[in-house]
């Protein structure tokens, strides 16, 4: 028995994997990893897999980096955690404070979890709560867009639309409105924000009809990436911004995939010059490293909790490892690699790279989309080229693409029907091009009559 086979079976007679059908690894194995350095991971036998999916979007710096690596050693022979509440500690409140001074200016108060789930829950309830304790009790409900995903809690599943992860627990789900979604699919970059100016109109008319009993408005800003990859203009944040101001409605952007970079800017709100009321962050905020989420709020939204005790004001939302010293310690190095290697700028030059390699593409008789956004570039199989048809998701044509690159030594985990490239930022030029080089093959072996 090899050393891989070893650890898979051990894995499949005790581990119940996450978004996994688990009788597909009757046929296919689970990959057992031994360890990571750079975009590289490392199995039992010793192949190696280009982790192009940043580790599902989280890793930044790569695996195994010294920096992150060693501002956590540090902090694990000074204090591994401790409540936070009626306690603090050196790494949150830098890294508080921090955040502050990064994110669109007057978002100055940070809330803690440790999964971006929970941050969407978070700011969720505190919208809800915030018009209770100004006495608007009837702002309850909440607006999104068709085709969201903000994570697998009930009031984060709520706000979600892929009918893959909502229609099994759709009883159990909050009331929540939804109109349709800005959507550059298959159209040109130059019409997509009169795609978004006409898909506007269906969130003012929502807003006007609804904004007596809205509390917010959530969107994941510029892709909505468990989606698909669907991508859309700034234009459409701005307009909601005013909006939402306009009608008295709060609005909560969900950074939790795109943050820190992936849109080609720091936070993807920048790009609008907007900012939100709540600001949702995480996967990337540590590196990749450990799991720990924010919410960043305002001052009006701070104060309207801030009371004496006994008038019953106060956010009593809390989670165990809420603010945990390791996690934000990687997060402080995280931060500081950013700082320090000027990431945003050097990421252009690879983005405009990643967009070089994935154009040619577009030629594939079955692609029926190639599109980009910062370091994101999905590529779109669809079963007819002039209609837009997309395969039948039963085919699943895109586990195919995922087969042929692992024995190709890249890890490339298409959503259904989209492959896509969400690297870390260490990625080199030759790494970039063997990936292009994979994804072409497996394009053709997925798209071959069978």
């Amino acid at each position: 028995m090899n050393r891989n086979s070893d650890w898979m079976q051990r894995d499949l007679a005790s581990l119940w994997h996450p978004c996994t059908q688990m009788k597909d690894h009757e046929t296919l194995p689970v990959v057992p990893i031994r360890r990571g350095k750079g975009v590289w991971l490392e199995d039992f036998e010793g192949k190696r897999y280009l982790d192009i999916v940043s580790s599902w979007w989280v890793n930044v710096f790569g695996h195994a980096n010294d920096r992150i690596n060693d501002r956590i050693k540090r902090q694990l022979d000074e204090l591994e955690h401790v409540i936070l509440s009626g306690f603090t500690h050196q790494p949150v409140i830098e890294l508080s404070e921090r955040l502050g001074r990064l994110a669109p200016a007057g978002l100055g108060h940070c809330f803690y979890a440790d999964n971006g789930s929970s941050a969407v829950e978070i700011a969720l309830k505190m919208s809800y709560h915030y018009w209770r304790n100004v006495g608007r009790p009837e702002k309850r409900r909440f607006l999104t867009i068709t085709n969201g995903y903000h994570g697998e809690t009930l009031g984060a599943l709520s706000v979600g639309d892929v009918a893959l992860y909502t229609e099994t627990y759709a009883s159990l789900l909050l009331d929540v409105i939804k109109v349709p979604a800005p959507d550059g699919f298959g159209l040109p970059r130059d019409q997509w924000v009169d795609q978004a100016r006409d898909a506007f109109a269906h969130m003012e008319a929502a807003l006007a009809r609804h904004a007596h009993e809205l509390a917010a408005v959530i969107v994941e800003p510029l892709i909505q990436c468990a989606g698909g990859m669907r991508m859309y203009p700034p234009e459409y944040l701005a307009w909601l911004r005013e909006a939402c101001d306009r009608h008295g409605v709060q609005l909560i952007f969900d950074e939790i995939a795109v943050g820190f970079g992936r849109t080609g800017t720091l936070f993807a709100s920048e790009q609008a010059g907007v900012r939100p009321d709540f600001l949702c962050l995480s996967k990337a905020l540590t590196g990749g490293y450990l799991p720990l989420s924010v919410v960043m709020t305002t001052d009006e939204v701070y104060a309207a909790f801030y009371d004496d005790y006994s008038t019953l004001k106060a956010f009593l939302h809390s989670h165990s490892y809420t603010g945990n010293p390791l996690a934000c310690a990687a997060a402080l190095a995280t931060l500081d690699i950013f700082e320090q290697d000027d990431v945003i700028a050097t990421n252009r030059g690879k983005a405009e790279a990643m967009g070089r390699l994935a154009e040619p593409l577009r030629d594939h008789p079955h692609v029926g989309d190639v599109r980009q956004t910062g370091m994101v570039v999905a590529i779109e199989m669809v079963a007819d080229k002039a209609s837009l048809t997309p395969y039948d998701f039963r085919e699943r044509r895109g586990l195919r693409v995922y087969e042929h690159a692992l024995s190709r030594g890249v890890m490339l985990r298409p959503l259904g029907n989209v492959i896509y490239w969400m690297p870390p930022y260490t990625i080199s030029p030759e790494e970039l091009a063997l990936v292009a080089e994979v994804t072409h093959e497996g394009l053709e072996l997925a798209t071959a009559d069978k």
